[in-house]
């Protein structure tokens, strides 16, 4: 499964927790509150100000998702 810019991040860490070291590495340390688990990478991205398509294209790489 290839991630996308609109999927939300708590199903993808539910169902991929191997994701969840590149969001902390974004900035992203409140993997467990319930409004960034319905935030879509997208807008994660953007609250942290980093680039979605950059990000999804490192971990899709780093995970061999592509």
């Amino acid at each position: 499964m290839k991630l996308e810019k609109n999927m939300t991040i708590g199903d993808v860490v539910d169902q991929m927790p191997e994701v969840a070291p590149f969001l902390l590495e974004m900035g992203m340390h409140c993997l467990g509150c319930p409004a960034s688990r319905m935030e879509t990478f997208e807008q994660a991205c953007m609250v942290h100000g980093v680039n979605p398509d950059e990000m999804l294209e490192r971990i899709n790489t780093q995970l061999g998702l592509e």
